[in-house]
């Protein structure tokens, strides 16, 4: 993978792509003046906190008390996640990232030149591994400006220039439809209000025969942590070593705690079936392409192909790769993978 962490960082992502943002109030396009973002269609304007534009609307401005948006920012201002206790150069985010087979072949399937958004990115980890690449603009948006200065700092430190970040609310996005070749949230939809509706938001995002990949816990799948979450709750997490992750000897007590808080402690989830995502899916014009895990028979290798259409199963199949999941421990809490394109216009990827 060519990378840009050596190259000189000039203009930041944002400035660069202004003409793909777009206010998250009215919708307008935006100007930035050398220290505010304004919007051309009404009168709001916007502050940038270290190079990042703060173009958050509440989702509902007037029951913003006690709504769900609202309860999970707190969380994650203060319990970011993941954390960058063991990362401090391009080359360890890498070596990181390519251990994880998924994101690997991610960095490498990318098409030349696409335009990429993650939506939820957290600490921005998958953001700027994408954003290393020369050759593609990787957007990283969030909520919680806590998390998005860690994943911007890392940014500055490394030099990595295409990759930039947004503090936004998915349900009122900062850019335009229909301007993305690819939109990632993993781990995301399910901490909403509205899942179903927050999947419809951004995939207005991606443009025809663009893809959108998104992660969720599985409903079934996850029994086993919701299992675990009871001992722990009942015995003052005094029970906690029966997760794996906090007893692995190399994570430190910061990245063991995040991980804790994250899959335990999380004020709001929801949990999601393959053929739920489906029906989101092909009501909003997307075709399956692929899932982790598989739902056709065979185990993930290193070198699938992740967007080639592969055979969407029958409800019963589905079924079965669920309750796999489950007799397998629910493995990373459960968590997986749907990716699926915008049909319409010529494929590129």
């Amino acid at each position: 993978m060519n990378t840009v962490a050596t190259q000189p960082a000039t203009q930041a992502l944002f400035e660069r792509s202004i003409d793909v943002l777009a206010c998250p109030y009215c919708g307008g396009g935006l100007r930035y003046d050398g220290e505010r973002i304004h919007c051309l269609g009404c009168d709001k304007s916007f502050n940038v906190d270290s190079g990042i534009p703060q173009l958050f609307a509440p989702h509902d401005p007037a029951q913003q008390k006690g709504d769900v948006t609202e309860i999970v920012k707190a969380f994650y201002e203060e319990n970011p996640f993941p954390n960058y206790d063991d990362i401090d150069s391009e080359a360890t985010l890498m070596e990181k990232a390519t251990r994880g087979v998924f994101a690997r072949l991610l960095g490498e399937q990318i098409p030349q030149g696409a335009l990429v958004l993650e939506v939820g990115c957290g600490t921005g980890q998958l953001t700027n591994f994408l954003g290393m690449h020369y050759n593609r603009r990787v957007f990283g948006s969030d909520m919680c400006l806590h998390s998005l200065r860690l994943a911007n700092g890392f940014r500055e430190r490394c030099r990595i220039k295409n990759a930039g970040f947004t503090q936004m609310n998915l349900f009122r996005p900062a850019f335009k439809p229909g301007v993305f070749d690819l939109v990632v949230s993993n781990g995301v939809l399910h901490h909403t209000a509205d899942p179903r509706g927050a999947f419809e938001s951004i995939a207005r995002l991606v443009k025809p025969n663009g893809v959108i990949i998104i992660g969720l816990y599985n409903k079934i799948g996850r029994l086993t942590t919701d299992f675990k979450r009871f001992l722990f709750r009942v015995s003052a997490d005094k029970l906690s070593f029966l997760d794996a992750h906090m007893r692995n000897k190399n994570y430190n007590q910061d990245r063991k705690r995040a991980w804790f808080y994250d899959q335990y402690k999380h004020p709001h989830e929801s949990k999601h079936t393959y053929s739920e995502v489906i029906e989101w899916f092909e009501s909003n014009g997307f075709e399956y392409l692929f899932s982790i895990p598989k739902i056709e028979a065979g185990a993930f290798s290193n070198d699938e192909q992740l967007f080639v259409k592969h055979d969407k199963g029958t409800r019963f199949t589905r079924f079965l790769t669920e309750l796999e999941m489950l007799l397998q421990g629910g493995v990373d809490g459960a968590l997986y993978i749907m990716i699926g394109r915008k049909q319409g216009g010529s494929r590129s990827a």
